[in-house]
């Protein structure tokens, strides 16, 4: 997969950039031969989601240039590869619904001796989902690194809906945070949670989530996988209670 076949944002985005010069200045990057160092751009409305982003959102708080979360990002810049590019798209595309934890709950749940794993895994993926793309997106709806430098290549597509928390980030960590809390096998808990981290990296190598996006997801998916694991513990005890009353 060759880097800077697809751009973030709107078709003809370069060409407004400098329209938006004056509403937003951003970190320090000297990237993309940006004049001045400045990767400066407004906001590219987000049309998937069936509204733009509006210009008075909180910057100095969602993407502070004192945070310089966009330099952080600029600085992972540097690593990509062609290969190392096509692995990590692949990698992240299979989150891109959460698919692989929910296949990783489905399968744990046909097995006997890990079905209470498999359905900590799938309402820890539930519950993230709905906390974060159902609540938290749609309530901060923060633009994504790619909207506001919109002249970085790209090596996936742009992601629907805004930024803030990461939806894959928190998918990942509530599968991890339902084997955790369930003390699942401790080989099984290490893989899932190396992957949830890699996972979570993904995104701030394709330029689609800010530091924070992936810090606030790793919380709201652990959390969810806490609940989760609580929600399971609850329920086979109590379904424990009552055959046991069953059989006296």
């Amino acid at each position: 997969m060759q880097k800077g076949n697809r751009q973030c944002g709107l078709p003809n985005v370069q060409s407004r950039v400098g329209e938006f010069a004056s509403t937003f200045q951003f970190g320090n990057s000297e990237r993309n031969g940006l004049p001045g160092g400045g990767a400066s751009c407004s906001l590219v409305p987000e049309r998937s989601a069936g509204r733009a982003f509006p210009r008075s959102l909180p910057f100095k708080t969602l993407a502070s240039p004192a945070v310089n979360e966009l330099a952080i990002l600029d600085a992972i810049q540097p690593i990509h590869t062609p290969w190392l590019d096509a692995l990590v798209a692949a990698y992240t595309s299979t989150s891109d619904v959460g698919q692989i934890w929910i296949l990783l709950g489905i399968v744990l749940a046909i097995i006997p001796k890990t079905r209470k794993l498999g359905a900590a895994v799938l309402i820890a993926v539930l519950l993230g989902a709905i906390i974060t793309s159902g609540i938290l997106k749609p309530l901060i709806m923060r633009p994504r690194p790619c909207d506001a430098n919109p002249l970085v290549p790209m090596i996936v597509d742009r992601p629907h809906g805004s930024s803030f928390p990461s939806g894959h980030a928190t998918a990942a960590f509530a599968a991890f945070g339902a084997l955790l809390f369930s003390k699942g096998p401790r080989p099984l808990v290490i893989v899932v949670g190396i992957g949830a981290v890699l996972m979570a990296l993904t995104r701030l190598y394709c330029y689609v989530h800010y530091p924070t996006d992936v810090l606030a997801g790793t919380v709201v998916g652990l959390l969810a996988g806490f609940a989760a694991a609580k929600i399971v513990e609850a329920a086979s005890r109590k379904l424990q209670e009552r055959r046991s009353q069953s059989h006296t």
